[in-house]
């Protein structure tokens, strides 16, 4: 590998983005770089997207710009020079900067993996944009009335959010639409990856394996989702379905910002964190689909399913709509269930019991059994 590819694909990802280094460390280098350069342009175009100080319609085009390099419909060099001098991150900062040298890296990747690289990261750039242009239309919305939100701030203990509308999707079809653009089409990319350079002969159910990759990375959107709730609300998204919201508890998005209402919106909420761990069953049924002696990519895929499990079980316990008390999984933590798993590996019974969740949608038992 090249040196500058190298420092791309390592020290830029492990500063970038921590627990996903993790997970790309222990891949084979088979599908290492095409897999951790998906991941690096994903998170230049997130970094662009969130980058709220600069005009919504500026981030647009910026993400057009380098969505159309991405795809080779343009060669016209790039320069975020002004987004990256926003960025309180050293390493997103260097992520703008550094762009062209991404998409040098692309260049140069064999056809299939570059055709593949850009399917997912076109997917999910146009997953960005509609978020966008889905919120940030609401910036000029009807207020929220100011003494609700004064009262609010008083009793959650946070400084009350930007007086304006929150803006809320309208349906579970778009809330699915939204995790498959974002994340569902990574489970998809990350199997044809691996199928094609790790077990191209295995007797594999295609279709169900692709199925369960999707409803993978859904779940792992979802979780999200819910835990980061309070804080979205704040500014001024919610990702729950507002016609379900009011169907179901009566709510509507400006009411989930007061804690009180966390009894009346539980039910509700229950409904997703199902959801949520109903996918997670699904990702760990792909997860044992796959060639027992593939050990490296089953762990890679364990390992979020186990952190998900663990977070979804602290969000039926926790207050959802308290901004002051974030659920997390400490880094030890997560390092206790790196080792967990590592251990058990060589044992399918007791690796089968790491991840105790519902059986997937299609009823059919998940199996452990050594695939050659």
């Amino acid at each position: 590998m090249p040196a500058t590819s190298n420092a791309l694909l390592t020290k830029l990802l492990r500063e970038t983005s921590r627990s996903f280094y993790l997970t790309l460390r222990v891949l084979p280098r088979k599908v290492r770089p095409q897999i951790g350069l998906a991941y690096l342009l994903a998170r230049t175009t997130d970094t662009i997207a969130d980058t709220e100080i600069v005009p919504v319609e500026q981030r647009l085009a910026a993400l057009q710009n380098l969505r159309e390099r991405i795809l080779g419909s343009s060669a016209t060099a790039l320069s975020f020079s002004e987004l990256a001098r926003q960025q309180g991150s050293p390493a997103e900062r260097v992520l703008l900067e550094k762009v062209e040298e991404s998409l040098a890296v692309l260049s140069g990747l064999a056809a299939d993996d570059l055709k593949l690289v850009r399917q997912v990261l076109d997917t999910i750039t146009s997953g960005q944009e509609l978020d966008l242009r889905r919120f940030e239309s609401g910036r000029a919305g009807t207020p929220l009335p100011a003494a609700e939100l004064a009262s609010d701030a008083r009793r959650a203990g946070d400084c009350a959010p930007d007086q304006g509308k929150i803006i809320a999707l309208q349906s579970d079809a778009e809330l699915d639409d939204y995790t498959y653009r974002v994340a569902g089409c990574v489970g998809e990319f990350w199997t044809k990856i691996c199928c094609a350079h790790l077990f191209p002969t295995a007797r594999l159910d295609d279709t169900r394996l692709l199925a369960d990759s999707v409803r993978f990375g859904k779940g792992l959107q979802l979780v999200n989702i819910l835990r980061d709730l309070p804080a979205d609300l704040r500014k001024r998204r919610c990702y729950l379905p507002e016609d379900r919201l009011f169907a179901v508890a009566g709510l509507r998005p400006a009411d989930l910002l007061r804690p009180a209402n966390e009894a009346k919106f539980r039910p509700f909420y229950e409904r997703y964190l199902n959801l949520a761990e109903a996918h997670l069953a699904a990702g760990w049924a792909y997860t044992n689909a796959l060639p027992w002696r593939c050990v490296r990519v089953r762990l890679a895929c364990a390992w979020p399913i186990l952190i998900g499990a663990k977070t979804l079980a602290r969000l039926r316990v926790a207050n959802a709509l308290d901004p002051q008390r974030r659920v997390k999984v400490s880094r030890a933590e997560v390092r206790g269930l790196i080792l967990r798993s590592v251990l058990c590996y060589p044992l399918p019974g007791v690796w089968q019991r790491l991840i105790s969740l519902p059986a997937d949608a299609g009823g059919q038992a998940v199996s452990c059994s050594k695939q050659s």
